[in-house]
């Protein structure tokens, strides 16, 4: 095993499952998703963890799925939203190719309309999901090798950018 080739980090809707898939194309390496994870080992959404458990319990779930992750997977990773809340996940991500995947307010509105089942927007999703990039924006930037703005962009537009910053060669 060689190590990780790509952490994506970022906001939710941001695209990194979907960016994800392509760079492990791109890169004839596997694609995990660390959600992903968490759904098949509870065998309930990411979602009713929140509503059940509440985000505490979710996190410490989180964070054993992200260490897991980096410590078993060779190819691009992508992390939960709030996965770099934890300062050990930051810790961890310290030396890896992380790649911010960023967007602004309106972006994230056309593309998730920010009505989908996302706990932490369940009420007044612009205002929350500000709060929450105000929050988490320069945790973001602490962990990145390098950012990319998704704003306007398609996916295999940000999945060039992101070999471009990394300066990737394609399988």
């Amino acid at each position: 095993m060689t190590g990780v080739r790509v952490v994506l980090v970022g906001p939710m809707g941001v695209g990194k499952s979907t960016v994800g898939v392509l760079l492990a194309e791109r890169l004839g390496c596997r694609f995990r998703d660390t959600d992903e994870d968490i759904v098949a080992e509870q065998g309930r959404t990411v979602a009713d963890i929140f509503v059940d458990e509440g985000e505490p319990a979710f996190r410490a779930v989180e964070k054993q799925a992200v260490r897991r992750a980096l410590a078993e997977h060779d190819g691009v990773l992508a992390l939960g939203g709030g996965s770099i809340l934890d300062a050990d996940t930051r810790a961890l991500l310290a030396g890896q190719p992380v790649v911010y995947l960023s967007m602004d307010v309106e972006e994230a509105v056309q593309r998730t309309g920010l009505n989908a089942a996302r706990p932490l927007l369940a009420v007044n999703p612009r205002r929350q999901w500000r709060e929450l990039m105000d929050a988490r924006r320069h945790l973001y930037s602490e962990v990145a090798n390098a950012v990319v703005a998704t704003d306007g962009r398609t996916p295999e537009e940000v999945t060039r950018a992101v070999l471009d910053a990394l300066e990737l060669k394609e399988a």
